[in-house]
């Protein structure tokens, strides 16, 4: 445990999706910009292991670190807001807390005893909670509980920060609940019971809020009476409540909460001195509402019931935006429902085309033609993973022939396996055939990606499958450059066609390195080519 770390729980309440990720990370944001070092943590009941075999469209995107964790979207947020990389220490489900202890009692670490919940799981969260300072040493470490209170999943979560309460000095732990403010259109006011049940379910588990955040969303003004009367019976003063109405941006997020003060609140129970410097924020957000420009983008991905399934995607879109004086209008395409027939209705009028990562055979034929339509049609096109083994693919089948050109996870019969599993040597370097985390590429002189990155490039993988090496002259020859590689596995990690206006592609994920102050390499060389064809 860091000697000096203070600690920020986050948790929520009424209903979950109110925004406790984002609102942890605008806490993040604005202690950062005071000068401190912040460090995140997301916890989360439920009981897989974690995010990696999760359904995308049933639980969003998997976001991963740059030491290979596969966690959940919400770190994608506090990067992104905090601009600091994380790592696996910042994300564990109930499932890991519970493997670790069941696995120490079969290998004798308890000695005999009955292992409970009570103190064996809360003991191993309150570890896992401490690792974050003494691993990282730094000011304060926000943790993010998963889940609403009153959840049976969640109980021993809550318990174990209460203790963490009990155990340091008052001033070194502050506790933020965000939860619904309801607001009833038949008879146009607001009802702060919901909070009050919110508030009382926390004291039942010995914990009063510090901060509560208010969160409604709906257009109205919140009357200063309904602050009164939440800050009277939820044992708090006015400047404790905090209203968390909707904003245009997330980003507009650390501005709406610095202008009520809440870094006041902070600063007086952890006994810190604050002084935000929010101007890269305010830049931010006059840029983005003074924006001049619009491009189209059309996504075509296999996830899109669920948008948040490409949350870092649409959100280095937007960053890129708002640092080229352009609104991003994103059109959102099923790859699995794009065929011949529907393809010109549906991205005809598309300024740029991306194609993003996925796993399994559905929907792959559509990001094909997906690839096949940008190529021809001159549109620049962005592909990401499993885009550019499409882009791979297309080219395959359509320049140099190779009618059956296929992925050996796709049609394992196929003579012209493109894409192929990692195998023998490489598979040994790589420590397993998915490659996970931070990998730098080297970037080949006088081609696309260099203007875009310069020499090399460090960024995340998430995939199993690698470009096929036998049939690397080949492309070359016929216009499609390899434009990036990782040596150590001699692995192709850039393709890019020199005919087209920009056409660029990565087996990598560039989207997990995108910050609000600095856009993603990729990402703003995609935005600004966009902008100059349009």
């Amino acid at each position: 445990m860091g000697k000096q770390t203070k600690y920020i729980f986050i948790t929520g309440g009424v209903v979950s999706g109110l925004g406790k990720g984002i609102a942890g990370s605008s806490i993040g944001a604005i202690l950062k910009s005071s000068g401190k070092s912040v460090f995140m943590q997301k916890l989360d009941p439920y009981l897989n292991m974690d995010p990696g075999t999760m359904n995308p469209v049933e639980h969003g995107e998997v976001y991963v670190t740059a030491d290979g964790g596969e966690t959940d979207l919400d770190l994608g947020h506090y990067e992104r807001f905090i601009d600091t990389n994380l790592s696996k220490t910042s994300s564990y489900s109930a499932g890991k807390i519970y493997w670790e202890v069941l696995n120490n009692e079969r290998k004798g670490v308890y000695k005999g005893q009955t292992v409970q919940t009570i103190p064996h799981i809360t003991e191993k969260i309150i570890e896992k909670i401490y690792d974050c300072s003494s691993n990282n040493e730094v000011d304060f470490v926000i943790v993010e509980i998963g889940g609403t209170i009153g959840d049976i999943e969640s109980q021993p979560f809550i318990e174990a920060i209460r203790q963490i309460q009990n155990r340091l000095p008052e001033k070194d732990t502050l506790f933020v609940h965000v939860a619904l403010l309801t607001y009833v259109n038949v008879t146009g006011e607001f009802k702060t019971k919901p909070i009050q049940h919110s508030v009382k379910e926390m004291l039942s588990h010995g914990i009063q809020p510090d901060i509560l955040i208010a969160r409604s969303d709906v257009n109205e003004v919140v009357p200063p009476n309904v602050i009164k009367k939440i800050s009277n019976l939820c044992n708090l003063k006015p400047n404790q409540v905090i209203i968390g109405d909707n904003q245009s941006s997330i980003y507009d997020v650390p501005l709406a909460l610095y202008k009520q003060n809440i870094h006041d609140v902070i600063a007086d129970k952890l006994d810190v001195k604050l002084k935000p410097n929010l101007k890269a924020w305010i830049e931010a957000s006059e840029k983005k509402h003074n924006a001049t420009n619009e491009v189209k983008i059309s996504i075509v991905g296999k996830y899109i019931a669920l948008q948040d399934a490409y949350l870092s995607v649409s959100e280095s879109l937007k960053i890129a935006g708002i640092w080229n004086n352009t609104k991003v209008k994103i059109n959102w395409v099923n790859s699995r429902t794009l065929t011949e027939t529907n393809i010109e209705k549906e991205l005809k009028d598309s300024d740029g085309i991306l194609v993003p990562g996925g796993f399994g055979i559905n929907g792959v034929e559509g990001k094909i033609l997906a690839a096949k339509y940008a190529r021809i049609n001159k549109i620049p096109y962005l592909g990401i993973c499993l885009g550019m083994q499409v882009a791979t693919i297309e080219f395959a089948r359509n320049v140099l022939g190779y009618l059956d050109a296929n992925s050996s996870e796709f049609n394992p019969e196929s003579e012209n396996q493109v894409i192929h599993l990692i195998e023998g040597n490489n598979k040994d370097q790589l420590g397993g055939t998915l490659r996970l985390g931070e990998y730098e590429t080297t970037i080949i002189k006088g081609t696309l990606a260099e203007k875009i990155y310069g020499s090399k490039a460090v960024e995340r993988h998430r995939h199993r499958y690698e470009f096929n090496n036998k049939y690397r002259d080949e492309f070359e020859k016929a216009g499609m450059k390899i434009s990036g590689i990782y040596k150590k596995g001699d692995l192709v990690e850039l393709i890019e066609i020199t005919d087209h206006p920009f056409f660029l592609a990565s087996q990598y994920h560039p989207e997990f390195t995108s910050r609000l102050s600095k856009p993603n390499p990729m990402f703003n060389g995609f935005i600004k080519a966009v902008i100059s064809k349009k």
